[in-house]
């Protein structure tokens, strides 16, 4: 408990914090090479909401490895597939809005703590994070040291996966309104973004 309650803050602030991750505010110089790739989940919050997100509804719901590992795998090789698209210039319509509905749907799912099937769990959050990667391939198409830079938003990713899961088994058993605020907190950013206001 001692350790849920600083990353529930965490989160909670983030939610304060301006979207930047696909505006082109980061573009440029600062958005290439393994470092940036890897602060950048770190710092958009879209993608720090996201990632936790997926790991906390994870740990929330499931009821073997399985299960717990079927999201958050699904999501990470979603996103590369999704940034390797973007790279290659494939181009989709409504990544943002995506990007916001992603958070929405997931805040929901750790708001009720819904169990799914491990297939249908990372094909769920698979299709958000192809538009997730699909918004930084793009952004590196032409890039050099593109590679780099995804396999540090890769790692970044998985690592911010680990914290939700982390987090979920921590608040797994010990109070459940504590979870049920983070949910809200991750969906209302969602409409938030649906809605332009964020």
């Amino acid at each position: 408990m001692r350790l849920a309650r600083p990353a529930l803050a965490l989160l909670l602030t983030a939610a304060a914090l301006p979207a930047l991750a696909h505006t082109g505010a980061d573009a440029g110089t600062h958005h290439h090479g393994f470092l940036a790739g890897f602060m950048h989940p770190l710092t958009g919050v879209d993608h720090l909401a996201a990632m936790l997100a997926v790991g906390l509804w994870s740990a929330l719901a499931a009821r073997n490895g399985r299960e717990l590992l079927a999201a958050p795998l699904g999501f990470a090789a979603m996103l590369l597939a999704g940034a390797l698209m973007g790279l290659a210039g494939v181009a989709l319509p409504a990544v943002e809005p995506m990007i916001a509905a992603s958070l929405l749907v997931l805040g929901l799912l750790v708001f009720t703590r819904r169990r799914l099937p491990a297939l249908v769990s990372a094909a769920l959050v698979g299709v958000f994070a192809v538009f997730h990667g699909l918004a930084h391939g793009q952004e590196l198409a032409g890039e050099s040291d593109a590679a780099l830079t995804l396999a540090g938003m890769l790692a970044a990713t998985v690592l911010l996966h680990a914290a939700g899961i982390g987090l979920g088994w921590a608040l797994r058993h010990a109070n459940r309104w504590l979870p049920r605020l983070a949910g809200v907190a991750v969906a209302l950013l969602g409409a938030a973004l649906l809605g332009g206001v964020a």
